[in-house]
């Protein structure tokens, strides 16, 4: 069930409570967020598991000046339009031809929907859409960047164990009163990353994680993406019917 709206508000109290309020804030406060509770918050996510205790991820954490620099860096690249080759592919491999399963697609194409109706964009307002779009590129104005790459030796298993760090990121951030939103979309200036924060070219830029106290205020915030049915990706097995 969907908690109250009061309780995305304040400090998570379980770890029910952060799992059910965390959510991809797309709108955040000026209000900084102290370096020691950064340094707490990604010390305590790498206990995540990872295959073989590899530990694949590598965590760059931007903020002031740095962090300035990275989105003035992406703003000025597309005003000029000087596009990058993204790491990957977001979403199944469209040169390939490969295309979303209905239930899949349906599950994008309503959280893109209500996503923009919150923001207050039609569904013809592509430079509305671009403009919300382009406010990936700004951490949609968190105080603290993150970006998580790895090595480009590692394959499948451990962009699992990249996906177990965020997570826990995402609730140890709960705990603590702070929101954050999983970026997938710096996938797309690599370059201009890599360079601005000192990225090595062995590493793969994976993620962008926003980081900091949600602006309740702004409309966008308002969304609460829906999930399947237990039913529909759950299968019990075994089990002796009462």
């Amino acid at each position: 069930a969907i908690p109250p709206r009061d309780k995305y508000h304040g400090k998570a109290q379980s770890v029910s409570e952060a799992v059910l309020t965390r959510f991809s804030a797309r709108a955040f406060l000026p209000t900084p967020v102290p370096e020691d509770l950064v340094r707490d918050l990604v010390t305590r996510a790498a206990r995540s598991a990872s295959g073989g205790n590899v530990q694949p991820w590598k965590v760059y954490v931007c903020v002031g000046d740095k962090r300035k620099e990275l989105v003035d860096a992406v703003a000025d690249n597309m005003q000029k339009g000087n596009m990058e080759t993204p790491e990957y592919d977001v979403y199944p491999d469209s040169s390939r031809q490969v295309k979303l399963e209905a239930q899949y697609h349906g599950r994008r194409a309503e959280c893109g929907k209500d996503m923009f109706a919150a923001m207050g964009l039609e569904r013809g307002d592509r430079a509305g859409r671009m403009k919300a779009m382009a406010r990936n590129w700004t951490f949609f104005d968190a105080p603290v960047g993150i970006m998580i790459s790895a090595n480009r030796v590692m394959n499948k298993p451990q962009w699992g164990d990249l996906g177990c760090f965020i997570t826990t990121l995402g609730l140890l951030a709960r705990e603590q009163g702070l929101h954050t939103c999983f970026q997938e979309a710096w996938a797309m200036w690599p370059q201009t990353t890599a360079k601005v924060l000192g990225i090595p070219d062995d590493e793969m830029i994976w993620c962008g994680v926003a980081l900091g106290y949600a602006d309740f205020e702004k409309p966008v915030n308002s969304l609460v993406t829906s999930r399947a049915p237990v039913e529909e990706v759950v299968s019990f097995l075994g089990f002796s019917k009462l």
